[in-house]
């Protein structure tokens, strides 16, 4: 299964490298990842490839909300079908 990921927040340091080691830690693979900095605020995109982690879903987007409020940005994770749907024009 292939999900979402967004993280939006003011610009610091560590904000991927945290997401990331959340991510490896749920044994979730990263498929393609954009990041952009415009004045000072930080955006960045994740293709993940969820098909081996042994969380349920639910708890991994619980666990990446929490990391969000920690480092004071926020993350999103949807599954890849419904973003999809949600963004057709």
């Amino acid at each position: 299964m292939k999900g979402i990921i967004t993280v939006i927040g003011k610009d610091k340091v560590g904000i991927i490298g945290k997401v990331c080691t959340l991510l490896s830690d749920q044994n979730v693979n990263i498929l393609d990842i954009s990041q952009t900095i415009l004045q000072g605020y930080f955006n960045m995109m994740m293709v993940v490839d969820l098909t081996y982690t042994n969380t349920d879903f639910v708890e991994v987007v619980d666990k990446l909300s929490e990391l969000g409020k920690t480092i004071e940005v926020d993350i999103k994770l949807q599954h890849q079908d419904i973003f999809d749907t949600m963004h057709r024009i």
